[in-house]
């Protein structure tokens, strides 16, 4: 297996200007709002801490939280079910299913799911699951994963939607009005909504006080799914769980702000049982959970809500698309996540950050992203899984970084090179800096010479 090269394909991403330009600005505008929302709560950064806090309480004391939750639910009437894996995850509804003789389903918008391969894994069984998400259909349609959390096909210009609906749904090429699109995709799945037998969605927060779920969407996919066929399952990653009814609020409000900057998603759905005449299933999924949850090092990672702040703040990943990290999880998020399903595949990923921090600046619940970057990137080290190139330079600049005299000594060396070598040898291609940027102008002096001239001798004198 080879582990997933994110400069590669975020190189090809940003070879295509358009989308290029189209996505930095998209994504951009989603911050800007972020910002100016936030900006206009005075309490906002009690309310990142209260929801971090909150989170860090409850995952002290997830096997309490998940019983009574799981108690509360199956008194109201839902069938709960437990999956320590993925595949365990898919025979479970796999064999719900089949014991209802279902065919189609309509699936609202689920990372948990898509986690599992779920979609893949029911058609290898005969049975069709079509997205209700347009995000989602789209990518479907396309046959790629989704490309952000929030909004799976971002970086999709209109021109390409339209391509893409002539080839599949036999709409006009030439339209690439957003309308027009929407009505084509309307018309394409309602007939599915009215013939489906089975319902699908994830959950964005679980109750443990009334064992009701809780999913927030733009579009109400997730309210097509639950509500009109005779049978809902939903998959809930068992790090969802909130204590309290009124905890819900407070994520609420930090949820659809720092995803879109909008006050809150069009559609907050609240499930506390099947309606009259369905019967409703949830699939509480563990799939490494646990795992993460020992690790005093990484365990903080489960406080995310997903809402994708991290990712429209990143300027990797503004740049280079979703699709580039080649992997369920995407962006910050993902860099810190990915790995822990499969360090070697996705051992290059913690390397595709500038360290910024941007992106733990805005989570909504204060996941420490920098910092497990780091803690990933010494993981890769650890287990013999970097990259040749890096393990080099890091052998050159140990001994160097480790003495200030080795370090002085590779200032002046670097002075005189920038100084003395000919800007066709320092900008040749066998420079991989000079593919993209200019060697700087050199400065008359290092600033530990500025340093050592013009401020150390005024401190010792105070």
């Amino acid at each position: 297996m080879r582990q997933v090269n994110q400069v590669k394909l975020g190189a090809e991403f940003i070879d295509k200007q358009a989308h290029r330009e189209m996505h930095d600005r998209c994504l951009w505008a989603a911050r800007m709002r972020r910002d100016k929302v936030a900006a206009s709560i005075p309490e906002w950064e009690e309310m990142r801490e209260l929801a971090s806090q909150i989170k860090l309480h409850t995952l002290s004391q997830l096997d309490s939280y998940l019983q009574q939750f799981a108690t509360n639910a199956e008194a109201n009437g839902i069938h709960v079910h437990w999956a320590r894996d993925a595949e365990e995850h898919n025979n479970i509804i796999l064999d719900i299913f089949r014991q209802h003789n279902v065919k189609t389903v309509t699936k609202g918008k689920s990372m948990t799911m898509d986690e599992c391969g779920m979609r893949e894994f029911m058609g290898r069984h005969g049975i069709d699951i079509y997205e209700a998400d347009l995000g989602e259909r789209i990518q479907q349609l396309d046959n790629q994963r989704p490309s952000h959390i929030v909004m799976p096909a971002i970086h999709k210009l209109r021109s390409d939607v339209a391509s893409l609906f002539a080839r599949t749904l036999g709409s006009d090429k030439d339209i690439d009005d957003p309308h027009y699109l929407n009505s084509v995709m309307r018309a394409d799945m309602r007939k599915k909504y009215i013939k489906v037998d089975a319902g699908m969605s994830g959950v964005n927060f679980g109750i443990a006080e009334t064992g009701g779920i809780v999913v927030c969407t733009n579009e109400g996919n997730a309210d097509i799914s639950a509500n009109l066929p005779p049978l809902y399952v939903a998959t809930m990653g068992l790090e969802k769980l909130i204590p309290r009814q009124s905890d819900l609020p407070l994520f609420i409000r930090l949820l659809s702000r720092s995803a879109l900057g909008l006050d809150m998603t069009q559609y907050t759905s609240h499930y506390h049982g099947p309606r009259k005449g369905q019967e409703m299933h949830l699939v509480i999924l563990d799939n490494g959970r646990s795992e993460r949850l020992t690790s005093p090092d990484y365990w903080e990672v489960l406080k995310c809500i997903r809402c994708g702040a991290c990712m429209n703040t990143c300027p990797v990943f503004r740049r280079t698309s979703g699709i580039s990290y080649d992997a369920i999880y995407m962006g910050p998020i993902g860099i810190v996540l990915e790995p822990s399903y499969d360090l070697y595949k996705y051992a290059r990923l913690p390397y595709s950050c500038t360290h910024c921090g941007s992106c733990g600046d805005v989570c909504p619940v204060k996941v420490p992203i920098p910092h497990l970057v780091f803690y990933w990137r010494s993981e890769v080290v650890k287990h013999g899984f970097g990259q040749f190139t890096h393990n080099v330079e890091e052998d050159l600049a140990e001994p160097i970084l480790k003495s200030t005299t080795n370090l002085a000594m590779a200032e002046k060396m670097g002075l005189w090179a920038l100084r003395n070598i000919p800007k066709s040898i320092m900008e040749s291609p066998l420079n991989p800096w000079a593919k993209e940027h200019s060697d700087p102008i050199a400065p008359e002096e290092t600033f530990r010479q500025y340093y050592e001239r013009n401020i150390k001798p005024h401190k010792e004198n105070d």
